[in-house]
């Protein structure tokens, strides 16, 4: 299927190795040029990702963290404040409470499968 001459065949080896070369030494040649010149710039002009940490005025005189809450050891919810219902019943809907939660989807059925 190949029909060219051996002399064909040599000479576009040779072009297709010397642009490799070529590709080759041009990556080099860059990587060599940003090496250099990384090192020869001063390393404070390097990007900082977050500006560095100031204090706030008057943070001496101020704590430094709020108190730990104190736990009795039960994980429980606050008694004072009873759970409320999502949906309010029959009489404080006709009072004119809202429910939190919106009406749920109806259900969707498809008609029953026939049997063959």
């Amino acid at each position: 299927m190949n029909h060219k001459s051996p002399e064909d065949r040599k000479r576009g080896y040779t072009k297709d190795f010397l642009l490799a070369t070529a590709l080759v030494t041009t990556g080099l040649v860059i990587s060599g040029l940003s090496l250099t010149q990384l090192k020869t710039h001063d390393p404070q002009q390097m990007a900082q990702a977050t500006p560095p940490l100031q204090s706030t005025p008057g943070a001496e005189t101020k704590p430094s963290a709020p108190a730990e809450p104190v736990t009795t050891g039960t994980d429980t919810r606050p008694s004072s404040v009873p759970p409320q219902p999502a949906r309010p019943d029959a009489e404080a809907q006709k009072a004119g409470a809202e429910p939190a939660l919106p009406p749920a989807p109806a259900e969707k059925t498809a008609p029953p499968i026939k049997e063959k």
